[in-house]
């Protein structure tokens, strides 16, 4: 039977639906389908991780501070690097790069807090993490420049093939992906959740999980939720170059915000404007052809390498690609049932929705069944209310 595809008509039941057809949707449909839910999926693109998932930098990291990811890193992590066996697809590859992610600086003052962060990693579990000072950082890249202070530094960490990984969670999955598929509203009657209305048909159901993305906020109005949730551009740029040094780690310029990493061909690089105002939700993100210039610029204040590689650039050496992050007030997802709203679950607000998919699935799916009680849940919709909020300091939020 065919698991992703166009329906000719949307009228079903399912045991549970989820609105949303990124990595964060896709992981939480196999979860689900694996605690033997008849799953169904509804995604409004042609295609699963279209949206905001397939303009990612494809990256994964442990180097958090914030006690309620850390775990979810460490288990995503751990279940990257066993894949195949993991969702029981062998020879799926998601063609793991693990060579590392380096946070650096050129400002001696920020060298306290990126040794209290390693400290803090280190008792909260992060095995690996490492502070690097200017000798340390500089012997082990010689591609930066000589004023970098100091860094952090994780080996295990890294980036992967983004489409490989929604596509081995979509095949493991004994879930129907229906695409092109629009959601209209969410149904609800004296018992809670009782359907979801779509452009092609109606999907009878008790159980909706809420895993939009940018698109989150308005899924959750359908059934008088005011989220805390703020879409945000973020874009990137493919720049094609045989002179990027292709054992680099994902690298990160602590002080301007800009990132680069190897990309088959050249490099990956982008900037994370820390100015950039939230906006409505984009069914079409659009790259801004200013963007490339303004990321490289930074990038080569740290990585001189690349002055000679800018010097020579054509446009044609250049594409640009942008998605919507979701912020929400202390930059941590929220994972969840909602108490007003029985059978309504939320798995919304990511800006780091690849690098701790399996581990989020997982939780929001054990969450659906009862497997796992939402009181034990930090990341909660009623932490808000409650002031169980722990912002933590894991340096640049879309990184």
């Amino acid at each position: 039977m065919r698991k992703i595809y166009i329906p000719d008509t949307a009228d079903t039941t399912a045991d549970a639906v989820v609105i949303g057809g990124g990595v964060v949707g896709a992981a939480t449909a196999y979860w689900l389908s694996k605690a033997g839910l008849d799953t169904v999926l509804v995604e409004a693109k042609d295609g699963l991780g279209e949206l905001t998932t397939g303009a990612s930098a494809e990256c994964f990291r442990c180097q958090f501070t914030e006690p309620a990811i850390v775990p979810l890193a460490r288990e995503s992590v751990d279940f990257f690097e066993n894949f195949p066996e993991r969702i029981g697809l062998p020879g799926h590859e998601i063609h793991l790069h693990q060579q590392g992610y380096l946070f650096i600086t050129d400002k001696e003052e920020m060298l306290p807090n990126l040794q209290a962060a390693i400290e803090e990693q280190h008792r909260l579990g992060v095995e690996g993490s490492e502070f690097l000072n200017r000798d340390e950082v500089r012997k082990r890249f010689p591609f930066l420049s000589p004023s970098v202070a100091g860094a952090t530094f994780r080996n295990a960490d890294g980036w992967l093939s983004v489409h490989e990984l929604v596509q081995g969670y979509a095949k493991a999955s004994t879930a129907r992906f229906f695409v092109r598929t629009k959601v209209i509203d969410v149904l609800t009657d004296k018992g809670g959740v009782s359907g979801v209305k779509t452009d092609r048909g109606t999907i009878s159901t008790r159980h909706v999980v809420n895993a939009a993305g940018p698109f989150a906020g308005v899924i959750g109005k359908m059934v008088g939720l005011d989220l805390p949730l703020e879409p945000v551009l973020r874009q990137k740029a493919f720049v094609e170059s045989d002179k990027i040094p292709t054992e680099a780690p994902f690298t990160v310029n602590l002080v301007n915000g800009s990132y680069w990493r190897p990309e088959a061909g050249g490099a990956l690089v982008g900037w994370v404007n820390p100015d950039e105002p939230a906006s409505a939700p984009l069914e079409n993100p659009v790259g801004d052809w200013d963007f490339p210039a303004m990321a490289l610029d930074k990038v080569r204040e740290l990585t001189p390498f690349w002055d000679s590689i800018i010097e020579n650039l054509k446009a044609n050496d250049i594409s640009v690609s942008a998605g919507q992050y979701v912020y929400t007030p202390d930059q941590q997802p929220i994972i969840g049932p909602v108490t007003e709203v029985p059978g309504f679950h939320l798995n919304c607000g990511y800006w780091i929705g690849i690098m701790v998919s399996p581990a989020v699935g997982r939780l929001c799916a054990d969450l659906v069944t009862g497997a796992r009680e939402n009181k034990d849940n930090p990341l909660r919709l009623s932490r808000y209310k409650e002031g169980a909020v722990d912002k933590g300091s894991s340096f640049l939020s879309g990184h």
